[in-house]
């Protein structure tokens, strides 16, 4: 039988971290990476395993790039904190890691929750998630955001969907929004890019029209308008802040001289 860790990272996720431990305790082992967090997060974890690590945050990639060097599985299940491994999916990754013959990792059908209600289009399922992987063939990029595993080897696809409770209400998607988009700004900033009139003015209507037209998401009724449009001015946002900090930056050089 392999032996299967489960990472999680978490900064302040008591509302969820419970949901999700409870979904992971057949796991062989829990290894939870902690950032600072300020609530119950870690005596919330505690109650479910011994293996929690404090790290100074640096980013989503760092984070779980360490989380799965603690591990001692052989298999890696990469979960977050707002996520949850349904019975079926649990018994899929078993038959999984146990065939006689498995692949290097398994890309996971995620399902996301957005306000209440469960996503089905606008090209939000099946959101295919690299998170079941071999660890000795895989590993982590050192993106601050949107991370990715890297596996080395065959990759294959679970059929069973991995829920994700990704926001509860408008404030949650609001307050993420916020952080997402300054990290993304920053992160497109140090690899030298930079925000046009065009990436301001035409991106976020051309995401509305994919998401809500395109990809059918108003097939999700009023929650299908309402994440397209959203959607649209995370993109006005991330490229506002990406104009701006070039714009700041360029400020401060000019003075210097």
């Amino acid at each position: 039988m392999n032996r299967i860790s489960c990472i999680i990272i978490t900064r302040n996720e008591a509302r969820n971290i419970r949901r999700c431990l409870e979904s992971v305790r057949w796991a062989d082992e829990i290894v939870v990476v902690d950032s600072r967090s300020t609530d119950d997060t870690i005596g919330i974890a505690s109650e479910f395993t011994d293996r929690i690590l404090d790290l100074k945050w640096e980013g989503f990639g760092p984070a779980k790039e360490f989380a799965r060097t603690q591990a001692s599985g052989e298999w890696i299940l990469s979960v977050d904190a707002d996520e949850v491994v349904t019975d079926e999916l649990r018994e899929e990754i078993k038959r999984a890691v146990d065939s006689t013959d498995p692949l290097d990792g398994y890309f996971i059908p995620r399902r996301s929750n957005f306000l209440g209600k469960w996503i089905r289009h606008g090209g939000w399922y099946p959101d295919l998630v690299l998170r079941l992987f071999k660890k000795d063939r895989g590993e982590f990029t050192s993106s601050a955001v949107h991370e990715e595993v890297q596996v080395r080897g065959k990759t294959g696809r679970l059929k069973n969907d991995l829920f994700h409770y990704t926001d509860p209400d408008f404030d949650h998607y609001l307050a993420k929004l916020n952080r997402y988009t300054s990290l993304d700004a920053v992160q497109l900033f140090d690899a030298g890019g930079k925000s046009t009139l065009w990436d301001i003015t035409l991106r976020p209507p051309i995401v509305f029209v994919k998401m809500y037209l395109v990809k059918t998401g108003f097939l999700d009724g009023m929650h299908g308008l309402v994440l397209a449009a959203a959607s649209a001015f995370h993109v006005f946002s991330k490229y506002t802040k990406l104009w701006h900090l070039g714009k700041s930056v360029g400020q401060k050089k000019d003075t210097s001289t």
